[in-house]
């Protein structure tokens, strides 16, 4: 009974979560899994990770859904029986239902393949919360002619039975930066034998809001997060240097690029007034998830004849390196309930294994019927 035998895969993957990059016993599992039911993997290099595919025995298009795989270092507090094998690691955002769906899609499209147009490749992807996971991907011909390419997260703010879609962007661009803020340490009693980059540090933190409040569209969703401020290591000097580091969220492309320009100012600026220099690093992640406009009403349109509730997907300023697939191939990127419990990337998070059915077979049959 395929029910059970997601299940089983379920519990699996989620007493054995593998971080980014270290997902060599998931990839076996779900390599195993797969050759077992006589579906074909790709013989793509990658070294966690990997891509199937299921080939249609009529004409069609190419596609393609992707599924990420890796968990987080997070000590899990679920009290679930099934709870993570592995100290300090957990799936806590659902990667491992990601799997699990995915792999039920691929048995369901296999089963049925006489019935499928054209082919249906399922990226099993590693390093999705490094943001760059993706890339991985892209780097083999894993994507080489596909059409389409359909994403799908857990939504834990929703209950089972539930599709969150809706046209456009629904994720923002993800960017990190790190503000080096150069003073002269001395003696915390003679600051004037120096140049103190403490305060030059603490007035970029506010300055930096400005670009919010001021600079940009207020109609425009985006935001600018400093999350380390770091500088000495004892209270009677003052330090020679002072370091702020943090995250950029935009959905508009022009946004994007006036932030980072903003935000160069700013900190040039404002250490150069407190007698100071700054050296910014500008490190770019993925851009904004932008759902097609037919791939998301064919996506809301299936889910009702399946008889889920359908909701607007709820945008969010949270990233996915899903993004880089649709700068070169067309996406939607659906969330799918999973039961109204703790948030992602908490240590209470779970997923309700009762979606595991209903997932697996709407992605089939969404995919199944072009």
């Amino acid at each position: 009974m395929l029910e059970q035998k997601l299940k089983e895969a379920f519990y699996w993957f989620h007493q054995n979560p593998e971080l980014s990059y270290e997902e060599y016993n998931t990839t076996a599992k779900i390599r195993e899994l797969l050759e077992g039911e006589g579906i074909e993997i790709l013989p793509y290099r990658l070294e966690t990770g990997l891509a199937a595919v299921i080939r249609g025995e009529k004409e069609g298009p190419v596609q393609a859904l992707r599924c990420d795989i890796d968990a987080l270092p997070i000590k899990e507090e679920s009290g679930l029986s099934y709870s993570s094998l592995c100290p300090g690691k957990m799936h806590a955002c659902g990667h491992d239902f990601h799997i699990t769906a995915g792999i039920g899609a691929a048995l369901l499209l296999q089963e049925k393949k006489e019935e499928l147009k054209g082919s249906v490749r399922i990226l099993f992807q590693p390093g999705e919360e490094t943001s760059l996971g993706a890339l991985k991907m892209l780097e083999t011909a894993a994507c080489d002619g596909v059409e389409r390419i359909w994403g799908f997260h857990a939504d834990p703010t929703n209950p089972v039975n539930t599709i969150g879609i809706r046209e456009g962007y629904v994720a923002a661009a993800v960017d990190r930066f790190v503000v080096t803020i150069k003073g002269v340490g001395c003696h915390g009693a003679h600051p004037d034998d120096g140049t103190d980059p403490i305060p030059a540090a603490a007035a970029m933190v506010q300055a930096f809001q400005t670009i919010v409040s001021r600079n940009v569209n207020a109609f425009h969703p985006s935001l600018l997060s400093v999350t380390r401020i770091q500088a000495g290591n004892t209270w009677n000097v003052i330090p020679e240097t002072a370091c702020l580091e943090g995250t950029v969220r935009t959905m508009d492309r022009d946004d994007r690029k006036l932030y980072e320009k903003r935000l160069r100012e700013i900190a040039e600026q404002t250490a150069l007034a407190y007698g100071a220099a700054a050296e910014v690093e500008w490190i770019p992640g993925p851009p904004a998830v932008y759902n097609d406009g037919g791939m998301a009403e064919h996506g809301r349109k299936k889910a009702q004849e399946l008889g889920f509730l359908t909701v607007e997907e709820e945008r969010s300023l949270g990233g996915d390196d899903f993004s880089f697939y649709e700068e070169k191939i067309p996406g939607c990127y659906i969330k799918i309930g999973t039961g109204q419990r703790q948030l992602i990337h908490q240590p209470g998070f779970q997923v309700d294994p009762r979606v595991l059915l209903p997932a697996a077979q709407y992605l089939a049959e969404l995919i199944r019927d072009v």
